[in-house]
């Protein structure tokens, strides 16, 4: 039966290596399964792979799809996104369609007219459980939500992409601080999705690859999200009903 899968979350969340373990240890799961490639005005990161991750083109390219209505533009954090929606439309008909991505441009598409009447899964990874952050926003300190977020974040963000590139160029580290000050307002989206699973392993952290088989919160992660993705229920999986 087709439908839509959505997977989410902030950058560095853990969205790739939890797919990358899913192809690995559920690939019956993935049978069939047609990849939703968004064009992106930003330029690849290093690994990435036109065609397969994005569709990479200028930002002069991309906002002049502002003006063509089967294209569903979004800035994030400053980066053009967009989908085309008449091959989405029609991929819809017959397959079921993964689209792993930001929650800004998640938000825009669930209220499109294109899923209308499409069955979906919607999954939000998020670098902290509903029990820790109402736990810190019960703290007696004066502790900044935004603040705090950002820092998990930025030591996730700063790790991965010094995997990636050793010496860190001012780009670098000004890209780094602008997804780490975002993940927050993009945890506000969870609230839209079907279900939050809380992740502490982000993309930086080497206990989704490091061994045979994923440890730690890596491995529970990959289990919840495989359940979830069998119509099974999980323990750890939430529901947001309220932003914070």
């Amino acid at each position: 039966m087709a439908q839509f899968i959505i997977l989410s979350g902030p950058s560095c969340v853990g969205k790739g290596p939890l797919v990358a373990a899913l192809e690995k240890f559920y690939p019956e799961l993935l049978t069939g399964w047609k990849k939703l490639v968004l064009y992106n005005s930003r330029q690849p990161r290093p690994g990435e792979v036109e065609g397969i991750d994005y569709h990479f083109r200028t930002r002069e390219r991309v906002e002049r799809f502002h003006h063509q209505s089967r294209y569903l533009v979004t800035d994030v954090r400053g980066d053009l996104q967009a989908i085309d929606l008449d091959p989405l439309r029609d991929d819809l008909q017959t397959s079921t369609v993964f689209f792993e991505g930001n929650p800004f441009i998640v938000e825009k598409l669930l209220e499109n007219p294109v899923l209308k009447d499409v069955k979906r899964v919607s999954i939000f990874l998020s670098p902290l459980s509903q029990e820790e952050i109402t736990f810190l926003k019960t703290r007696e300190a004066n502790i900044s939500l935004h603040d705090f977020v950002s820092d998990v974040m930025r030591r996730k963000l700063l790790r991965r992409t010094l995997k990636q590139k050793t010496i860190l160029s001012q780009k670098d580290l000004e890209t780094v601080e602008r997804r780490a000050l975002s993940a927050l307002s993009e945890m506000a989206c969870a609230r839209h999705f079907d279900y939050v699973v809380p992740n502490h392993d982000g993309e930086d952290s080497e206990d989704w690859d490091a061994f045979y088989f994923p440890i730690g919160d890596g491995r529970k992660t990959l289990e919840c999200v495989a359940k979830l993705l069998q119509g099974q229920t999980c323990p750890i999986a939430e529901k947001w009903d309220q932003s914070f």
